[in-house]
């Protein structure tokens, strides 16, 4: 066990998230993995019909029993009838993005549920607290899918965040890979990093092959972010981001901007593994995976490189 505020508060082993990521925890598998290996497991709910979240919370509820959390991005046009859903079923934790807070606090917290927000910056961050949740979510620029409009570092945000909400745990979030990230996130004032690009690359994430292939294969500098204006997502770079970037770079006109970024789909990318013209979402930390591993021996991993990267510091000698 690594215990932090995080931890005592969702009842996890370790202070490991994986993160609620669109068609790659999708599903039962990934989340059920992360939880009984002692972190904390997400369903996706963001692009899954009713039918198939409610087929996926009953399969985690049966399948563990250690915590588990849903992400629920705000803007989905049906978010009502989702959380009426959530409500049913009440999942441990709840992790919200996109939207107030105020909106789900109460009847969340009214069946037990910890409810977790997403945040880019300490503004965001500061009305969250004061509505209420439990725990924040800071997501800095390197993360895969929707990185902070500012663009602001994870180490730079995440210590501004505790800085400016001492108050609230903190899941760091962006560019974190391994054990010795874990231990930086811890070192900030975080009380833990959600993973969620090495959680792309398991054996349980229900993404195409192609898809994990392309995430192995690009390097540190291999993501962009394009979408200016229309939502900036951060993408291994491909076919598609290229054209993006071009028109970007051009000047392009915003209705031809919308109509090629509209063009192309993670779902494209992550179902059907058109890795050349759909948005293979990814973060910077792709640079740093090696493998496709089954979720519980990444979480075993994740900790020895924790306890190895915690144990090299060196100590501080007391002044002469």
């Amino acid at each position: 066990m690594i215990t932090t505020p995080v931890t005592e508060l969702l009842g996890v082993d370790l202070p490991i998230i994986q993160a609620g990521m669109s068609w790659a925890s999708s599903c039962s598998a990934l989340p059920l993995a992360v939880s009984n290996a002692g972190g904390l497991g997400v369903v996706a709910a963001g692009p899954m019909r009713l039918p198939d979240l409610a087929r996926t919370l009953d399969e985690v509820a049966a399948g563990t029993d250690r915590p588990w959390a849903v992400n629920l991005p705000l803007y989905r046009a049906d978010a009502e009838v989702v959380i009426e859903l959530l409500l049913d079923r009440r999942p441990p934790v709840l992790i919200a993005s996109q939207g107030g807070p105020r909106r789900y606090l109460d009847r969340f917290h009214a069946v037990g549920t910890r409810c977790l927000h997403v945040v880019a910056g300490t503004e965001h961050a500061r009305k969250a607290a004061d509505a209420g949740v439990d725990a924040l979510v800071v997501v800095g620029a390197e993360a895969g899918g929707h990185p902070p409009p500012a663009m602001v570092t994870t180490q730079v945000l995440v210590r501004a965040v505790v800085r400016a909400v001492p108050e609230v745990p903190v899941i760091a979030s962006g560019g974190v890979a391994d054990g010795a990230g874990l231990a930086a996130m811890l070192a900030l004032g975080a009380g833990a990093a959600q993973f969620g690009t090495r959680f792309l690359a398991s054996r349980e994430a229900s993404v195409h092959d192609e898809y994990k292939a392309a995430v192995l294969g690009a390097g540190i500098g291999d993501t962009r972010t394009v979408g200016r204006g229309l939502g900036v997502i951060r993408a291994v770079a491909n076919d598609f981001t290229a054209r993006m970037l071009d028109l970007e770079d051009s000047g392009a006109e915003e209705a031809l901007r919308r109509r090629t970024f509209a063009a192309s789909s993670l779902k494209d990318a992550a179902l059907h593994g058109d890795v050349a013209e759909g948005k293979v979402e990814a973060g910077q930390s792709a640079g740093l995976i090696d493998s496709v591993l089954p979720a519980a021996e990444i979480v075993a991993r994740i900790v020895r490189e924790y306890r190895a990267a915690r144990d090299s510091l060196p100590p501080a000698n007391a002044p002469k």
